[in-house]
């Protein structure tokens, strides 16, 4: 591949070098940590609500990734917040029904309010998607869904949302852009938990956006302004060093995934092994919660914890949060796969699952 600058960098190539400083003499090869609440006036910093340096090279980098602009915020949950607060109030949400928890839990405290609509479906059902977009304002989607890991056909969805001018959404925490850029596909509004795979160490909290459209980009940066949504340099420093292993991190603990699924697929203790076919998590599914408890208690590699897209493998039975969706079997674990070696995970899993049946 070329190296012009007329020509795009792959995501892997452009994960290691952008938002870094311009290579002249004595510049350090990474953007320093600038903790700063106040700086000096005149410019375009002013106040730390409103930028910083730190905030502005993983923007440049995360920008880079998925194909457009980039903000950081506080967290996911912020990020989210602060799309839902753009829209006119009873606005029409169209959203999967399995979803995040709190994407999910701000879509029906809006509805709650009064602030919104939000109308549930399965968004791997592509007509009934369409069928709900007429008089809809935002489409939001979840592709692969957390933590069903049903699989949305995002041309033909994002298509069909832009023809009747409805707003699209799609968190793509799960995929990463190192597998799926939406914004080439059409996308309005790309979604992260930074936290998740593209820091992918389990030590930080923070979130982004990605745009393409300066209009919807400036309303953004004046919720996340307005309402303090605003991300400590550390987190954001973390969050950038995390980045730059992303590439290698997705390849390997997809693969993982990809194997385990081969290897741990027919186990007498599952009634399902869910995996959309790509990426790094995967859902064993057991006929109950006790058996699911007993595989999660036998790991002894695999962590039992509630997120996901560190290097290590963490899981957890979902309905164990009492807010989770009902239609989430109440023995689905999601296993985040790690980086680890395959065949120390393999042996891990496997003698977990011959727990679990033992144990019944």
């Amino acid at each position: 591949m070329s190296t012009s600058a007329a020509e795009p960098l792959h995501p892997a190539t452009a994960a290691v070098v952008a938002g870094r400083p311009e290579p002249v003499a004595d510049a350090p090869l990474n953007t320093p940590v600038v903790f700063a609440s106040t700086f000096v006036g005149g410019g375009d910093l002013e106040y730390g609500r409103f930028g910083n340096p730190t905030w502005t090279a993983l923007e440049d980098a995360i920008g880079a990734l998925e194909g457009g602009d980039a903000l950081v915020f506080a967290s996911g949950m912020a990020a989210t917040n602060a799309v839902l607060a753009t829209l006119p109030i009873g606005a029409k949400v169209v959203a999967p029904t399995h979803a995040y928890l709190g994407s999910l839990t701000q879509l029906d405290e809006g509805q709650e309010r009064g602030a919104l609509t939000r109308v549930y479906v399965d968004i791997s059902d592509t007509d009934a998607v369409l069928a709900e977009l007429d008089d809809a304002a935002v489409l939001w989607i979840e592709s692969p869904t957390n933590p069903a890991l049903e699989v949305a056909d995002l041309a033909t969805l994002l298509a069909a949302a832009h023809a009747k001018g409805v707003l699209t959404v799609v968190d793509n925490t799960f995929a990463t852009p190192i597998l799926q850029r939406p914004l080439e596909l059409g996308a309005d509004v790309v979604l992260h938990s930074a936290t998740k795979f593209l820091s992918g160490h389990s030590d930080a909290v923070l979130g982004a956006l990605v745009v393409r459209d300066a209009e919807l980009k400036a309303r953004l940066i004046s919720r996340r302004t307005i309402l303090g949504a605003t991300a400590g340099p550390m987190e954001v420093y973390l969050v950038l060093r995390g980045l730059r292993t992303l590439a290698l991190r997705v390849e390997r603990a997809s693969e993982n995934a990809a194997a385990l699924v081969e290897r741990l697929s027919g186990h007498p203790a599952l009634t399902e092994l869910r995996y959309p076919g790509f990426g790094a998590i995967i859902a064993p599914v057991f006929a109950d919660a006790a058996s699911a408890e007993r595989f999660v208690a036998a790991a002894r590699l695999a962590r039992f914890a509630t997120s996901l897209g560190g290097v290590e493998t963490t899981l957890e039975r979902r309905r164990r949060w009492s807010g989770e969706v009902v239609t989430i079997p109440e023995g689905l674990v999601r296993v985040s796969v790690g980086i680890e070696h395959i065949d120390d995970l393999a042996a891990d899993l496997t003698q977990a699952l011959d727990a679990a049946v033992a144990g019944a």
